[in-house]
């Protein structure tokens, strides 16, 4: 089995995003999804057709294939690490999306649905990461995945619930401690995809995992609300705090270190 050896980037700009690597603001609670854990589109016939090609070789340099080999590898995680885990299902799309947390369209950014569990990318976010700031590297890239199937884990294990009764602003909320764990889970699968004879990557460098470190920067809050910056209108916490917590996972490999609820020290 082939491995996805780091290196490639991406293209198109769009309109600065609203929210960064985050949860859909319509729902913050569970639904039934069905499972499958298997990539989808909405019906774009060009998608479709771009899925069916893909290829572990491919995933090298095209990022539609790149987000459909990193679902198999953080599922292939998470089904190691987490009993009766249950893969939620992915859909890449273009434009516009019906979720079933309500319409959104590729100015949301990546996001994860509880109501439907669902994970939703349009690929074109990848280049407002580089706009902003962040690497457009393909393992930057995966943690965009890694993250949102982090928010399906919280899911399962009723953080979102959780989080929702603390409150969406400031930075001890509970909107800020999700995101900071989701960060965290995305760095225990970078940890783990590049070990084993089934890894899809190889072995990660350290200009690799820097690249993950400054695109966590540079989606911080007091990074995209500038100088100034109120830490009482966090949603998802600072620069500092996304890449210490994605560095606590990838140094660790474990998710019990991931308990941002557990501390104040964020």
């Amino acid at each position: 089995m082939g491995r996805i050896a780091i290196g490639g980037g991406a293209g198109l700009i769009i309109t600065l995003v609203a929210l960064f690597l985050g949860i859909d603001p319509g729902s913050l609670t569970g639904g039934a999804g069905d499972g499958s854990g298997q990539v989808l589109t909405q019906g774009d016939a060009a998608i479709d057709a771009h899925i069916e090609s893909c290829t572990i070789e491919k995933a090298n340099t095209d990022d539609i294939c790149r987000i459909v080999a990193t679902v198999n590898s953080v599922n292939d995680v998470w089904s190691d690490l987490m009993p009766g885990y249950a893969p939620p299902q992915t859909k890449i799309f273009s434009g516009s999306v019906a979720t079933g947390c309500g319409p959104a369209s590729s100015a949301t950014g990546p996001f994860y649905c509880p109501a439907d569990q669902t994970a939703y990318f349009d690929p074109s976010f990848f280049a407002v990461l580089k706009q902003m700031g962040g690497s457009d590297g393909p393992l930057a890239q995966e943690y965009v995945v890694a993250h949102e199937y982090g928010h399906h884990v919280e899911n399962l294990t009723g953080v979102l619930a959780k989080g929702n009764r603390m409150g969406s602003q400031g930075p001890r909320s509970g909107s800020v401690r999700i995101e900071l764990q989701a960060d965290c889970l995305a760095g225990v699968w970078a940890y783990r995809a590049d070990k084993g004879p089934d890894a899809m990557l190889e072995p990660l460098t350290q200009a690799q995992i820097d690249s993950v470190i400054q695109t966590a920067k540079a989606i911080g809050d007091d990074t995209i609300q500038g100088a100034g910056s109120n830490p009482e209108s966090w949603t998802h916490g600072s620069a500092t705090q996304r890449s210490r917590w994605f560095g606590i996972g990838y140094g660790s490999g474990d998710p019990r270190r991931c308990d941002t609820f557990a501390t104040n020290d964020l």
